[in-house]
């Protein structure tokens, strides 16, 4: 491997480096922030640089020895430049699509009415138990409350919420294949 392909290989590399640290620290240091889109935007740079010069290290390996040396790192410039043309106008589009994803509504205190439960620790006359429901795809342990006491395993409804974290439940019947 000569001189040009490994320095084409040192830009794709930096170009791979910059996107990684873009992806992993720019939630925290807000490098790289994906609101910052557009041609001059870190996912674009990062991959247009990576792929000029990975691209540029392949076509030098290519033809380097058949043209020369000026002839390799011309080949490598316009090949490398034709490839990450493509590439960070792409990235463009990843990271503007990613940034624009919808995501599913927080739950809320009304979300919880209707869920069924368990009981995880016995509800006692006149105080609190606690249930598990699940909210969301998780379960969620709350304080309960009942109109009468509740054994451990009862399956419950939760009929109102009292808090964010405490709800009034009625037993029901066991559910299918508990």
């Amino acid at each position: 491997m000569d001189g040009i392909t490994t320095t084409f290989l040192v830009i794709g590399g930096v170009g791979v480096a910059v996107l990684a640290i873009s992806l992993f620290v720019g939630d925290v240091l807000h490098f790289g922030h994906p609101d910052l889109d557009g041609p001059f935007s870190v996912p674009a740079v990062a991959g247009f640089v990576g792929a000029f010069g990975f691209a540029g290290a392949i076509a030098a390996d290519l033809v380097g020895g058949s043209v020369g040396t000026l002839g390799g790192v011309l080949a490598a410039i316009v090949i490398g430049t034709l490839a990450a043309i493509p590439t960070a106008w792409l990235a463009i589009r990843f990271a503007r699509a990613a940034s624009r994803m919808r995501t599913d509504a927080t739950p809320t205190q009304a979300d919880l009415v209707g869920r069924l439960g368990v009981v995880v620790t016995p509800i006692n006359p006149g105080g609190y138990g606690e249930v598990r429901v699940q909210l969301g795809g998780q379960p969620v342990k709350l304080n309960a409350r009942a109109d009468r006491p509740l054994p451990l395993g009862a399956q419950v409804f939760v009929v109102e919420t009292i808090s964010d974290t405490s709800v009034v439940v009625e037993e029901t019947a066991a559910l299918p294949g508990a």
